[in-house]
């Protein structure tokens, strides 16, 4: 598995390395040790599964405070997603800022998502199946988020008619989100 670091410090892209042939393919998309042997240390307990019937569905941007916070590695099964994570680490010198990647069915990439790091996505694609393991088991109590569309961040997701939840409409813009990482 190839770890591709990228600019905002903690988060990467893992590559994991495709088999492939007439029949199809064959990944290992999870290996605790060949993580360990790249420096990813966390222990997922936790399995996440979505599916977004309609392409422009955005989901975010989610995270949980302290001590309940969570490491998430997202991969897509079928569909294709545009994937942001925002640093709200206070003390980070990239805190506010947010980067994007592409991940889909047919690059086979996972983002490693650090704590301290708000996370959402926006579906290219109908019918699009997103699975994620998380470090922390969820916690209603901890559960915050931040304004999808916060003027502020200039965001710019990849849809005119984005489909969002009625808790993802109401979440407070960065600058009045509740944020406990330094």
């Amino acid at each position: 598995m190839k770890i591709i670091p990228l600019r905002l410090t903690g988060a990467s892209i893992l590559e994991p390395i495709i088999h492939g042939d007439h029949r199809g393919f064959f990944m290992e998309s999870y290996n605790q040790q060949v993580m360990k042997d790249t420096g990813i240390n966390h222990s997922f307990i936790q399995d996440n599964h979505s599916l977004s019937a309609d392409a422009g569905v955005i989901r975010g941007l989610h995270y949980q405070l302290n001590p309940k916070a969570q490491t998430k590695l997202i991969r897509v099964l079928t569909g294709a997603i545009y994937d942001v994570i925002l640093d709200i680490r206070k003390s980070s010198p990239t805190f506010g800022q947010w980067m994007s990647v592409i991940l889909s069915e047919y690059n086979h990439h996972q983002l490693l998502v650090p704590k301290g790091f708000a996370h959402g996505f926006c579906t290219l694609v109908p019918n699009t199946q997103v699975l994620y393991k998380v470090d922390e088991y969820y916690s209603p109590l901890h559960d915050r988020g931040i304004l999808w569309n916060d003027p502020a961040l200039s965001i710019d997701w990849p849809t005119s008619k984005a489909i969002l939840s009625e808790k993802d409409i109401q979440q407070p813009v960065l600058a009045d989100a509740e944020i406990n990482f330094d």
